[in-house]
């Protein structure tokens, strides 16, 4: 339905692709860098654990998730969870992830502003992402204006933690090459082929803020396109 609508193409079509490419991008460059084993020989489980000690997170369990890249730091339980692909690595790939994994616990013990606002607004975008639009679309086309405006409150919340996960996710990769850096785990010529799987991963989340306002902007055009 949304194909069929041209405004649709000319707004939203576009970041779409562009989040598509930054998803090939990334999942090319961790092919690339998976293949390619660091030095020193440690696995990103025995980094990550290396670097959590480092920076006094002794208390941060390490375990294992399943699926590919599915690797995420939880604050509520103090638990970085490394995907199989990743946790028993000792390539250049797997290392910096886990580095940036380490980034947002660093994160988590200083308290840092950004990471408490998105995971405050984490419930936010759970209902937007799913309630949001089929709202919109019901009040549209039954002629419910507030229904329509719920709609885009609710969206405009998932826009909102896009935009936050932004400097939340650009300052854990900066923390992750730091901390490598700092404790020798990979050698400078490692630490760039880490920094690109890190640049790469980074352009998925700045495609998907992209997408989100776009999708904003489009409900707002469609409303009032509708009320006129």
């Amino acid at each position: 339905m949304f194909m069929m609508d041209p405004l649709y193409m000319v707004l939203v079509l576009p970041a779409i692709l562009l989040a598509l490419f930054a998803q090939m991008k990334v999942k090319t460059s961790f092919a690339k860098y998976s293949a390619v084993r660091a030095s020193r020989g440690l696995d990103a489980g025995a980094v990550s654990r290396m670097l959590l000690d480092k920076f006094g997170l002794q208390r941060v369990r390490i375990e294992r998730v399943s699926g590919e890249l599915t690797d995420h730091y939880d604050p509520r339980g103090k638990v970085l969870r490394l995907s199989d692909s990743v946790g028993g690595s000792s390539s250049i790939a797997a290392i910096g992830v886990a580095a940036h994994e380490v980034g947002h616990a660093m994160q988590d013990k200083e308290g840092y502003i950004p990471l408490s606002i998105r995971n405050t607004f984490v419930p936010v975008a759970s209902i937007g992402s799913t309630a949001a639009i089929p709202l919109f679309l019901i009040g549209l086309f039954m002629g419910l204006g507030p229904l329509v405006n719920i709609g885009i409150f609710l969206f405009s919340g998932v826009v909102l933690f896009h935009l936050i996960t932004l400097p939340v996710e650009f300052d854990a990769s900066a923390r992750a090459l730091k901390a490598l850096r700092g404790a020798g785990t990979l050698t400078q010529g490692e630490i760039v082929g880490a920094k690109n799987v890190l640049n790469a991963a980074a352009m998925t989340y700045v495609a998907a803020t992209l997408v989100a306002i776009m999708n904003l902007l489009w409900l707002v055009m469609r409303s009032q396109g509708r009320r006129n």
